[in-house]
Order: structure tokens, then sequence, then C-alpha cells
């Protein structure tokens, strides 16, 4: 499977020449004429992961675009074509499977409401939590992690990476942060990825991997 990270949590999928698009939100560059899209999994309500502009461009060109989410984000994208998923809930998309983990985002400040999240594993190979530190039941073979967040802090993703040992990760939730950012925040992660033996590689937007 391919794995092309585009801007800051967006990362779209390709198998047998079909794809899964994850997290389409403000801060990613406007997906246009991408077809053999199958699905759209959306984490979670904030703008940065789900946006309907984005969404709409997707089923301009794929009109059969099912979006898989939590109730809240049903409920935001009632004019979609849209399914809720739960914690512990697995869904054949053709050549893709998809295994839902998790149930709330983390904290950002106890005077700010949780919302619903909903991490995903795919093909039993990519992993990727949204705005969470929710640890699937085994170890990842690719984990997407997240770098930068309101509610990031660096320790815990460190403490997340050792707990998840992933034997490959990158960088993903990142458009907040400068070329500076970027260094001192991968250094982390791949630090922690090789300490459980695993290995890191840093994609830019449009760069892509296999798992």
């Amino acid at each position: 499977m391919k794995v092309i990270k585009h801007g800051h949590a967006c990362l779209e999928l390709i198998q047998n020449d079909e794809r899964i698009i994850i997290d389409p939100g403000a801060y990613t560059e406007p997906l246009a004429n991408i077809k053999g899209v199958r699905a759209v999994v959306i984490t979670h309500s904030h703008d940065d992961h789900c946006f309907e502009e984005q969404l709409s461009r997707l089923r301009a060109d794929n009109p059969d675009l099912r979006i898989y989410g939590t109730a809240e984000v049903c409920a935001r994208l009632s004019e979609f074509n849209t399914l809720t998923v739960r914690h512990g809930d697995f869904i054949q998309e053709g050549p893709f499977q998809l295994e839902f983990f998790g149930d709330l985002h983390q904290e950002i400040h106890r005077s700010i409401p949780l919302l619903q999240n909903c991490g995903v594993m795919v093909n039993d190979g990519l992993y990727y939590p949204g705005d969470s530190y929710t640890q699937p039941d085994r170890r990842v073979e690719l984990l997407a992690c997240p770098a930068s967040a309101p509610w990031l802090r660096v320790g815990d993703v460190m403490d997340f990476i050792a707990a998840v040992k992933p034997k490959r990760s990158f960088a993903t939730h990142n458009a907040l942060l400068s070329e500076i950012g970027h260094t001192l925040y991968n250094s982390r992660i791949k630090a922690s990825t090789e300490v459980v033996g695993g290995s890191f590689e840093f994609l830019r937007v449009g760069d892509s991997t296999e798992v």
C-alpha cells in the first residue's frame, strides 16, 4: 500500500489503483482531481481534519464517496454520505481493511469540552491515531505520529511511541511547525522510534512511502 503525505494531517492511501483519504482538513492543500477514492476517514470534527470544501472537491470527482467518522463528524456532515464508526469496528472498503480505535480527542485544556476521536488502522499496517494517544492492541508496522498541536507535549509523544513500538514512523499533524520546529520534533520522534528498534522517515508534503 502506498502512503502519500499531504498537508498537515491528511494522508492518501493507494492500493490496486483505489484510494482512501484520511483527514482532509482546512490546513491541507486543496485536494482536486483525485479519482478512484472509495472513501474518506475523518477521525474527529475539528476543521484541520474535517472541512466541507475539501470533501466537496473529492465528491465532485468521486460521486459515490462514503465518509467514515465519529457520530459528531457525521452530524456535522449531514449533506454527505456518512457512516458512523466506533472503537472496535472493522470495515472492508474494497482493498482496504479499516479498524477503529479509541473514543476521545486528547485534552487541550480543562475549559474546552472534549470531542469524539477515533484512530484508524489500515490493512493491519498503517496506524494513525488522529488527535489522541490511543494505542492499538498490537505492534504497528508504520505509525503516522502527531508532531505538533495545542494538545501535544513532546514528552507525551515519546511515551506514546515507547508504548506502540512501531517498526517505522513518520511525522504528521505538523503544519504549524517552522523548519526549526520540524528538525526539533522529528529528532525526538526519530530517537524514540529507534529506541524500540524502529526507523523514522520525514515525509514532506507530496512525499510517499510503502507499507
